[in-house]
């Protein structure tokens, strides 16, 4: 403000200066002060009542520093291309040179900024917050407004007329009046608005100055017809005053609702468009999951198709019972949790449509008056609205501070109730989505720690096995150095493990390397090999594979569940054979097992489900996670087995030539 008021001071000096060469040196510094208004004030409306405002200033920060380096800079760097001194010594009209237009156009683009931008601001309001900061954006836009007309009149006969001075000295006046208004209106008091990252798309004020610069070049031929350019600022002014006094009446929540009601009694048409009303709140409400944006979503309904100013939305929780602020279009002192006794819930399900709160005598009801105090007096009695769902209490809605305080016809009060109905479904679905989302991440969470389990239990066994076989073969120099291999191995692998426990959240991730599945196999199999002892014989034929793209650990851990899976299920008599083999270029290999087999439909329908298994002790988790592994690999795991006859595990993988045969052949 005080930028603009030494802009107009400044633009005064200039009107009662007649020397020529001491106004272009004042009009010089009257453009370099106006450089500055349009960024300051646009950097007003990228943060004002917005509670994302932080986030705007960071998108447009290049163009903030656009806006101060390019006018400045036409300024002071090109002084003699900005304006031309008159020949002919008359002091009323500057002709504008290159630079000059050059910055009538930046400054035009910053002021239209800052309108789309208050637009955006005023669009994203909604109820008493709409209230709050009408006559700010009214003031904001006379100002500007009238800025954008002048620049533009400067652009369009290419001459700086001090003259338009008096039309902004006008604007100025009359806007700070409208801020004025609002400030005493608002009580300066804090809004957070949140408007749309999609910034200026759609904007009004965009259309708005587009056509108005196409009409403008119209009537500038119109108005150099009447008389010339003189008598255009004068015709201006009427047609302002006019526009500003639509404006206001339009965005008069009196006025519309007075003509509403005016149609409504006179045309016999309803007083509102029910199907549009529940379209657009089906609509707001059916895709959203989020009980906040719910809440915000049929606050903004309600608000502004029922004039409301003041709409609040509740959520009822269970464990504690309690009453929890969801939304609401007016600013809440107190907005911790509300506690509900039991009996104050059956009375609000018992009362099921809407009521007046003002008549309630109940506790509850003087609870709700205090959370939700009514700002006007005109603004008649404040609504409640059971929302219940399921035979359960899911909220309530308070509406308050209806524009002039009309009652609620028999008519609204069906309509609210519908709303209410739809709104507790919704929020009743979107508490119960949110507790089983919750429940998937705890059983995601529990299934990722048993694969953990499962391994540590294989690792515990091999541990176990060396230790009760170590009593019999400790003399044995041979057995005492593949124990202390064996021991080493397992230790290792758990430290692996403990590793991975960090990423227990995260999908199963393999990073594969070349690697022979023959070498592979082997290593395991030594490892295995001390389990084996005093139980089924262990046998291997490991033949030379080519080489595979494999992640060495999650492969390790398939070939040690399925040999331990295939020891567990033979008896002391039996034997398991290990078998590597190359087929059609591809490597892979087979768990082959003398044990009590598996029947048909226990293959078809659990072998590979999480916590199925034939084992008593067994987590039925190793077949699950062996499935998963192979096919991480783009490979493939099959197995015959018949009750009584043994079971052989077949795996095979890809070679590591195959993805680059794929690549040629596309």
């Amino acid at each position: 403000m005080l930028l603009l008021a030494t802009e107009l001071q400044l633009e005064q000096r200039v009107m009662i200066t007649e020397n020529p060469v001491t106004i272009h040196a004042a009009l010089r510094r009257v453009m370099l002060v106006r450089s500055l208004i349009p960024l300051v004030w646009l950097v007003f409306a990228l943060v004002y009542a917005r509670g994302n405002g932080r986030e705007f200033l960071l998108r447009w920060k290049w163009i903030l520093v656009a806006g101060l380096v390019v006018p400045v800079g036409l300024l002071l760097g090109f002084p003699e291309h900005v304006l031309e001194i008159p020949a002919n010594g008359d002091g009323s009209v500057f002709r504008l040179l290159g630079g000059g237009k050059l910055w009538v156009i930046a400054m035009l683009l910053l002021t239209l900024a800052v309108l789309m931008n208050l637009e955006q601001t005023f669009r994203a309001s909604v109820g008493m917050s709409r209230w709050r900061i009408k006559y700010l954006f009214l003031g904001m836009v006379v100002i500007f407004g009238v800025k954008l007309y002048n620049q533009s009149q400067i652009l369009l006969f290419s001459s700086y007329q001090p003259a338009l001075a008096n039309l902004g000295v006008l604007a100025v006046i009359l806007g700070c009046l409208l801020i004025t208004i609002g400030h005493v209106r608002s009580g300066f008091a804090d809004m957070d608005l949140y408007p749309s990252r999609t910034l200026l798309q759609g904007s009004l004020t965009g259309i708005l100055a587009g056509a108005y610069f196409l009409i403008v070049g119209v009537l500038a031929q119109l108005v150099a017809m009447m008389g010339g350019a003189a008598s255009f600022p004068a015709k201006a002014l009427v047609v302002l005053l006019g526009i500003i006094g639509l404006a206001m009446l339009l965005l008069s929540d009196r006025f519309r609702t007075g003509l509403q009601r005016f149609v409504s009694r006179h045309f016999r048409r309803d007083e509102h468009d029910y199907r549009k009303i529940w379209t657009q709140f089906t609509k707001r409400i059916s895709s959203v999951m989020n009980t906040g944006m719910l809440g915000a979503n049929a606050g903004e309904v309600i608000s502004e198709n029922f004039h409301v100013l003041g709409v609040t939305v509740f959520q009822v929780t269970v464990d504690p019972f309690e009453l929890v602020l969801l939304s609401a279009t007016e600013r809440h002192q107190d907005m911790a949790p509300l506690a509900l006794e039991p009996e104050w819930i059956t009375d609000l399900m018992e009362r099921g449509r809407p009521f007046d709160l003002e008549i309630a005598p109940e506790i509850w009801a003087d609870r709700l008056r205090e959370r939700c105090p009514r700002t006007f007096d005109h603004g008649g009695d404040r609504l409640v609205i059971p929302l219940v769902a399921a035979e359960r209490l899911t909220g309530i809605v308070v509406l308050a501070d209806r524009v002039n305080g009309v009652p609620y016809t028999h008519e609204e009060i069906d309509l609210l109730t519908c709303i209410g109905d739809q709104l507790a479904a919704a929020l009743l679905n979107a508490s119960l989505t949110e507790k089983v989302l919750q429940a998937k991440e705890i059983e995601a969470f529990q299934t990722l720690s048993t694969f953990f389990v499962h391994d540590l239990k294989n690792a515990a066994n091999s541990l176990n096995l060396t230790l009760q076989n170590m009593p019999v073969h400790f003399d044995d120099p041979e057995f005492r150095a593949d124990a202390i291999r064996a021991v080493g191995r397992t230790v290792e692998r758990i430290n692996q493990m403990i590793l991975k426990l960090g990423s227990l959240r995260n999908e199963l991730q393999i990073r594969r390397e070349p690697g022979r599945l023959d070498l592979l196999c082997g290593e395991v199999l030594d490892g295995l090999k001390q389990q084996a002892v005093g139980g089924p014989l262990l046998e291997w034929n490991l033949q030379a594979v080519p080489e595979s793209r494999i992640d060495r650990d999650a492969m390790c851990s398939v070939v040690t569940n399925l040999v331990i899976n295939a020891l567990e299920a033979t008896d002391a008599d039996g034997k398991v054979k290990v078998e590597t083999f190359e087929r059609d270029g591809d490597p892979g290999f087979s768990v082959t097992d003398q044990g009590c087999g598996m029947s048909a439909d226990f293959l078809k329908n659990q072998l590979y489900r999480p916590f199925y298994s034939t084992k008593t002790k067994g987590l039925g988790i190793g077949m699950f996670q062996c499935k998963k592994i192979v096919e991480a690999h783009q490979g493939s795991i099959t197995v015959k087995s018949r009750p009584g006859s043994g079971t052989c595990f077949t795996v095979q993988l890809p070679s590591a030539t195959q993805p680059v045969r794929e690549l040629l052949s596309t």
